[in-house]
């Protein structure tokens, strides 16, 4: 259990909590009252589904409701992203004019220089079909005052007989508004590749500004990895309703030239020899977008399994197994120093990130290919133009003993997952 499971723990236990829950609805609860146990501020940012308390199960969720006062209760708070898409035909080309010396692409370290580059490239204005939009707010500021129906897992009949939520002065925190002659437009921005995202970072800034302007206002989450930028533009049918967003569009773009051919790949596979396996647990980490995100964070800085935890939304051990997929590849170590046990990002690793888009990504398809039940299975992509089958891959990962029996159904997702994001590479 992470530190944080252990106070929430604390907390169900001298409020009875879910038993609160379970008879009214809903249970308020102050900073105060975190602070006994925690700073609330640490205790209260779940971002992702998976970073939820192990106390709260999966239906118990938390919302802030004043600037110190929270509610929880069985909210269904998040929704999943759609699966990325890698095919060139959904990319979009994207310039830095000539004139800006001082933007690196190969050093966008933060989510405000992701918007800011953003928005230099004309990437919002040709995702929005707009022109001269201009930043005009950013970062934290009051809620205003609000109430909304919000989902839960009891599937009621009506939006009226959902929990209703009243917001009162909470604290909203902006990446980013960009507004023009016709619109204004909310951005929440993301450096780091999450499943799911909290729906509270779209709505509670559109609420607040809903009741301030007469234009029409636009939501985009932006995700920037990988040198990739990822929007997806959102819209809430139903104001008054927290659950009532819809996909409206989405599109990726990319500074650089990413055609990959099944021939650049083909030749990858020719060149590239197998080797022994390395000393490391065999993969179980089935997205391998978040295997370079992991990548990227690395190279910004070390990591404890639960700073990794923490900033993806795992569990600790789910960060554990991206670890290992990293050093499976050889692009993460651990190492003790007098801080403990952190993860590094390799001398590859840094080496690798230096590459432009289509060779740093041929060198991750190289680094996998090493491996022999990958290049094997390679082999049958190229004979078949078809990701294998899991039960293929089951087959496969029994002959080369590549992880215990009890493991080899879950894993082969992952070494699926993997060839599946291989495949997606191509034209």
């Amino acid at each position: 259990m992470s530190l944080i499971d252990e106070k929430w723990e604390i907390l169900f236990d001298k409020y009875d909590i879910e038993n609160e829950i379970r008879k009214n609805g809903l249970f308020y609860i102050t900073a105060e009252q975190i602070r006994e146990v925690k700073e609330p501020r640490l205790m209260t940012k779940f971002d992702t589904r998976e970073s939820l308390p192990r106390v709260f199960g999966k239906k118990i969720s938390i919302l802030p409701v004043t600037r110190g006062k929270y509610v929880l209760g069985e909210f269904d708070l998040y929704q999943d992203f759609p699966e990325m898409v890698s095919d060139i035909r959904q990319m979009t080309s994207a310039k830095i004019p000539d004139c800006y010396e001082t933007v690196n692409i190969h050093d966008i370290r933060s989510e405000a220089v992701a918007i800011n580059i953003m928005n230099i490239t004309g990437i919002l204005d040709d995702f929005l079909g707009e022109s001269d939009m201009v930043q005009t707010i950013s970062g934290r500021m009051g809620s205003g005052s609000f109430g909304f129906y919000v989902s839960n897992f009891h599937e009621p009949e009506t939006k009226d007989e959902k929990p209703y939520v009243s917001v009162n002065h909470s604290q909203v925190e902006i990446d980013g508004g960009f507004e023009n002659r016709n619109i204004f437009s909310v951005i929440e921005g993301k450096n780091v590749v999450h499943s799911n995202f909290l729906i509270r970072q779209l709505y509670y800034p559109v609420r607040l500004w809903s009741q301030k302007i007469k234009k029409p206002i636009r939501s985009v989450f932006m995700v920037y990895s990988n040198n990739i930028f990822r929007l997806l533009e959102y819209e809430f049918t139903d104001l008054s309703y927290y659950n009532s967003l819809k996909l409206i569009q989405e599109r990726n773009y990319s500074l650089e030239e990413i055609e990959i051919t099944w021939e650049d790949l083909r030749d990858i596979w020719k060149k590239t020899r197998i080797k022994p396996e390395p000393d490391v647990t065999f993969i179980q980490a089935d997205s391998f977008y978040k295997v370079i995100s992991l990548v990227e964070n690395l190279n910004e800085t070390s990591m404890t399994v639960a700073e990794i935890a923490d900033l993806f939304g795992f569990r600790e051990r789910q960060s554990d197994y991206y670890f290992n997929a990293c050093k499976y590849l050889g692009l993460a170590e651990k190492r003790t120093d007098e801080e403990g046990v952190k993860a590094h990002i390799t001398p590859l690793g840094r080496q690798l990130l230096q590459m432009r888009y289509q060779k740093r990504q041929l060198e991750y398809v190289r680094l996998i290919l090493e491996h022999r039940i990958f290049h094997e299975l390679f082999e049958t992509m190229l004979l078949t133009a078809h990701v294998p089958e899991k039960s293929e891959i089951v087959n496969k990962m029994r002959l080369h003993q590549v992880c215990g029996e009890s493991l080899i159904a879950r894993r082969a997702s992952s070494v699926r997952g993997w060839l599946s994001w291989i495949f997606s590479l191509a034209n």
